[in-house]
């Protein structure tokens, strides 16, 4: 399953925010610095659906993501 999501690096507090049902707004107080916030919404996402396998597929260096959830 592909889901699209677009992230908010630096904000005062997390959240996640579903959009449609396959796109999601997420804030996250990491910095976009050396993979942070690319690993902290990972892990965001690991919890959200029960630790499946979750890789980004596209924009590693933006702020609109596709992650693929096996």
């Amino acid at each position: 399953m592909l889901i699209k999501v677009k992230v908010i690096t630096e904000a005062k507090r997390e959240s996640i925010k579903e959009v449609t049902h396959d796109s999601f707004r997420v804030s996250l107080t990491e910095a976009a610095e050396q993979g942070r916030a690319n690993g902290r919404l990972l892990e965001i996402m690991r919890k959200l659906y029960a630790k499946r396998s979750i890789k980004i597929i596209k924009g590693h260096h933006s702020r609109s993501k596709i992650l693929e959830i096996v």
